[in-house]
C-alpha cells in the first residue's frame, strides 16, 4: 500500500442515525432497480464521510459482501435452488476470469497513489452509469456465440468484471447481470441469482488480497460505522424491493445514471 492511502477517516465520528439513513438511501435506490446500491454508496463513503479511496473501497466491499449474503436466500426463494444448479457451467465460465480480476484488481488498488485511485473510480462510476442504462434502457439478446468463443469470451469477461468488482468495492452485479444474458442467453431473473454466486467468491477473493496489507484496518477500526450502515443498506433495499415500479425507469434510470456521472466529476477533482 501507497504511504499516502490514509486509511483513517477525515471525520473520525459519525453519528448512527446519518450512518443508517445514508445507507438506507443507498439501499432504496439499489432495490428500485434490482440492485445493490454499492456503485451509490461508494461516493457518498468519500464525499459525505471522509474516507480516503481506499479505505472506502474497502468499508464498500464489505458492506456489499453483507448485502450479497442476505440477498442470496431471497433470490434463491424466487428462483429454485435446482434451476440454478442446473447452470453451473455459466458460474464456472465467468469465476474463472473473475477469481483472478478480484485479485489483480485489489493488488493493483493498494499500489496506486490515492491521486490515481480517484480518477480511476470515476472513470469506473461513468463505465457504471452506462451498464445502468444499457441495462435497463434496450433489449439485450443472446450474442449466440458457438462454445469455443462462448467460453473464452466469458473467462475474458469475468476478468474484467473481477477487476472493476475488486477495485469499486462493489458486487459487480451490474455487469454481470448483462454478461449472463448477452453471452449464455439467460433470463434476467435467472441472471440475477447467478451474478450473485459469482459474486460471492470474487468478493471474497478481493478480501483475501486486501487483507495482506494494512488495508483491513479501517474495518477494525469502522466496525460500528460499517454495521450500522449495512443494516441500514438492507433495510432501504428491501423497501427500494417493494418500490419497484413506483417509478418509470425512463425517469428513474437517467436520473441516477446522471447522479453517478456527477459523482464521478467529484471524485475526478477530488485533491
Amino acid at each position: 500500500m501507497t504511504a499516502d492511502q490514509n486509511l483513517v477517516p477525515l471525520r473520525a465520528t459519525h453519528v448512527a442515525p446519518v450512518v443508517f439513513g445514508a445507507g438506507a438511501a443507498i439501499g432504496v435506490l439499489g432495490g428500485m432497480i434490482g440492485l445493490g446500491g454499492a456503485e451509490f454508496r461508494l461516493p457518498l463513503l468519500i464525499s459525505l464521510f471522509g474516507f480516503a479511496a481506499l479505505s472506502a473501497v474497502i468499508l464498500n466491499k464489505a458492506m456489499s459482501l453483507v448485502v450479497v449474503l442476505v440477498a442470496l436466500p431471497a433470490r434463491l426463494a424466487a428462483v429454485p435452488a435446482a434451476e440454478i444448479a442446473a447452470r453451473w457451467p455459466v458460474a464456472v465460465n465467468l469465476l474463472a476470469g473473475s477469481l483472478l480480476g478480484a485479485w489483480a484488481g485489489a493488488s493493483w488498488a493498494v499500489r496506486m497513489r490515492s491521486a490515481t485511485l480517484y480518477k480511476v473510480l470515476a472513470a469506473l462510476m461513468v463505465l457504471m452509469a452506462a451498464a445502468l442504462v444499457v441495462t435497463h434502457t434496450t433489449t439485450l439478446d443472446t450474442l449466440a456465440l458457438p462454445l469455443w468463443a462462448q467460453i473464452p469470451a466469458g473467462v475474458a469477461a469475468g476478468f474484467g468484471i473481477g477487476v472493476v468488482a475488486a477495485i469499486m468495492g462493489v458486487a459487480g452485479g451490474e455487469l454481470l447481470i448483462p454478461t449472463i444474458v448477452l453471452l449464455f442467453g439467460e433470463d434476467i431473473k435467472t441472471a440475477g441469482s447467478l451474478s450473485l454466486l459469482v459474486s460471492l467468491p470474487t468478493m471474497l477473493v478481493a478480501f483475501a488480497r486486501y487483507s495482506r496489507d494494512g488495508s483491513f484496518a479501517v474495518l477494525s477500526t469502522n466496525l460500528r460505522f460499517t454495521a450500522v450502515m449495512a443494516a441500514g443498506s438492507i433495510a432501504g433495499a428491501v423497501l427500494g424491493g417493494l418500490l419497484l415500479g413506483t417509478f418509470p425507469d425512463e425517469v428513474l434510470i437517467p436520473l441516477l445514471a446522471v447522479i453517478l456521472l456527477l459523482s464521478a466529476i467529484k471524485l475526478a477533482r477530488h485533491d
